[in-house]
């Protein structure tokens, strides 16, 4: 078996025949769907099953207690066959060509491989792009590409050597926010060849009611211990040092960019916002000095002199306005 499709399933009957659809294509051999029901109370269970009936050689469906989508992905790991996973939220689903390309780039050898995304808002109008890595196609390490850091960490867009994950014991964690942050990177050092390809192979779904748009600013506070989980692995491994610009800047563009930004389309007036700046000024009192900090872009530049200035109210208004022109 060449490739595990794993699909996280928790209360998603609104999307899941899309999500279940997109994934099938009779006919193809060397992959499987692998459906984790992380303890459903919709009418999840039973759509599995029919698909089940249905494609019996093709889904399989594994039933938890509910335990998160960091659990549910471990599950489905723990019962692939695949060399290689892919993940695919149950809420999002795949392009026609993406499971025949996905199968044809398995053929390379390569211990992780990583495409780009399709963001659409809830009724699938395209809001963008979003490359899977800053660089060209082609295979690099950790030591040739330490950007790749910095890169989306997103378990959405890669294709992971199924090994990887058992033998360096390395597994998500449950009942967080940021499971990837705290894992995804931690499986680089371990690559003796990654590659890029720069094809859309999955259509992200950005909706209210995800998890990383809820309404809890405080939840965000998470990125601050899956910074110092990210951290403290690679010093562990004696590797800081080597990739302290790379994983400072990755500290700055998660923790202090995204993570702020986020807060503030919540509630401007959120002292979380101020949490973010105090950790990211703690743990790396000169990240302006970064080199990677001098070269960015001038939209990260505005954004990053709104947060340090505390403009919380004009920063609300310029996301705010970014976010009316993307469509979402």
């Amino acid at each position: 078996m060449t490739l595990s499709i794993v699909v996280p399933v928790y209360n998603v009957e609104k999307y899941l025949r899309q999500c279940l659809d997109s994934a099938i294509l009779p006919g193809v051999e060397g992959y499987e769907i692998v459906c984790v029901n992380d303890g459903s109370t919709d009418t999840s269970p039973e759509i599995l099953e029919e698909y089940r009936k249905r494609f019996p050689d093709l889904i399989r469906v594994v039933h938890t207690e509910n335990q998160g989508l960091g659990a549910a992905s471990n599950n489905g790991i723990a019962a692939a066959s695949g060399e290689y996973i892919a993940f695919l939220d149950s809420d999002d689903y795949l392009p026609p060509e993406a499971v025949n390309e996905m199968l044809e780039a398995c053929r390379h050898g390569d211990d992780i491989i990583f495409f780009n995304f399709t963001e659409v808002n809830d009724n699938g109008s395209i809001i963008g792009i979003n490359k899977g890595c800053s660089r060209e196609e082609g295979v690099f390490t950790l030591e040739s590409y330490p950007q790749v850091l910095f890169d989306r960490p997103s378990r959405a867009n890669k294709l992971f050597r199924r090994v990887l994950f058992e033998e360096h014991s390395i597994h998500y964690p449950s009942r967080v926010w940021f499971e990837d942050y705290r894992t995804n990177p931690k499986l680089y050092p371990f690559c003796h060849r990654m590659r890029y390809i720069d094809r859309e192979w999955y259509f992200y779904r950005q909706q209210p009611s995800s998890i990383t748009h809820g309404k809890d600013p405080s939840r965000n506070l998470e990125i601050l211990e899956a910074a110092d989980d990210l951290l403290g692995f690679y010093e562990k491994e004696g590797l800081f040092e080597q990739y302290r610009d790379e994983l400072e800047y990755s500290v700055f563009y998660n923790v202090l960019l995204t993570s702020t930004d986020r807060v503030n389309l919540i509630d401007p007036k959120s002292e979380v916002q101020e949490k973010l700046l105090a950790y990211m000024k703690g743990r790396f009192p000169a990240y302006q000095q970064n080199r990677y900090f001098k070269s960015m872009s001038k939209k990260y530049k505005l954004l990053h002199f709104l947060i340090q200035n505390k403009q919380y109210i004009l920063l609300n208004n310029v996301l705010k306005l970014n976010n009316r022109i993307k469509g979402k």
